[in-house]
């Protein structure tokens, strides 16, 4: 058991998109993410992937429309579906998903 504080473990944080794992919960990850950027469209084949914003403001782009998450909003991205995520400002967000997923995605 350990607590962990996001704060602590961002404020360092200079880079405009920084993704790492906090914790492991059974087969599952969760991962925290700073960014202030564009990531690129992708797509996860192994699982669905939750997003929650810490604090910010994340846009998540599919191929349809886009989703605007403010704090304490989260959205789950089913596997197989083209989507990106970005921000215009600084922002922090928990992710879950399974171990074995590809941060990066997969391209079509």
């Amino acid at each position: 058991m350990e607590k962990l504080d996001s704060i602590d473990l961002t404020k360092n944080i200079t880079e405009k998109w920084k993704n790492f794992p906090i914790s492991n919960i059974n087969d599952h990850v969760v991962r925290l993410s700073v960014l202030e950027q564009d990531f690129h469209w992708h797509k996860h084949t192994k699982s669905d992937e939750l997003f929650y914003v810490i604090e910010g403001e994340l846009f998540v782009d599919f191929e349809d429309k886009t989703e605007i998450l403010k704090e304490k909003q989260m959205i789950k991205v089913p596997k197989n579906v083209i989507h990106r995520t970005r921000s215009n400002v600084r922002t922090t967000i928990l992710c879950f998903e399974t171990k074995d997923n590809d941060v990066s995605g997969e391209i079509d």
